[in-house]
């Protein structure tokens, strides 16, 4: 099902509700195309839509629920995508790449890795592991270069 929060929401002279479905991304995505909803406004697990579109949302079947139920059903459906694990950036809705993926053995890469805000995620063991490894891979560059 889709659903919708009314239009509270301020930003660039504009209010905003968040569009959602409880069922999947690919639902979600097909009822913002039918609603007339660029892509560029989905934000990691909800669409922002402006007021000007809520009232269309709402005869196309979207059903109006507070904001904290959007957070709510999103958790219930296990499509919540913080920021603090997917960052402020949009997205088209794939998964981040693994910190595993992301481990190489160039200065640039270990040092991108070691300041990634999914690295120095508190809610991962696994991301602090890979992030004291990365510091010390960093160390061992900066000393093999005599930058250290």
């Amino acid at each position: 099902m889709i659903y919708v929060d009314p239009p509270t929401w301020p930003a660039r002279g504009r209010l905003w509700s968040h569009l959602i479905s409880d069922v999947s991304l690919d639902e979600l995505h097909a009822f913002a195309e039918r609603l007339g909803a660029p892509r560029r406004g989905f934000d990691r697990d909800h669409y922002d839509l402006p007021e000007e579109r809520f009232a269309l949302a709402v005869r196309l079947g979207a059903r109006v629920v507070s904001s904290r139920e959007i957070v709510r059903l999103l958790r219930a459906a296990g499509l919540r995508r913080p920021k603090h694990l997917y960052g402020g950036q949009r997205s088209s809705g794939a998964r981040p790449p693994s910190l595993s993926s992301s481990l190489s053995s160039s200065p640039a890469d270990v040092a991108s890795l070691a300041s990634s805000p999914l690295a120095s995620s508190p809610f991962s063991s696994e991301a602090s592991s890979r992030l004291r490894l990365a510091r010390a891979d960093a160390s061992h560059w900066a000393a093999r270069d005599g930058t250290r």
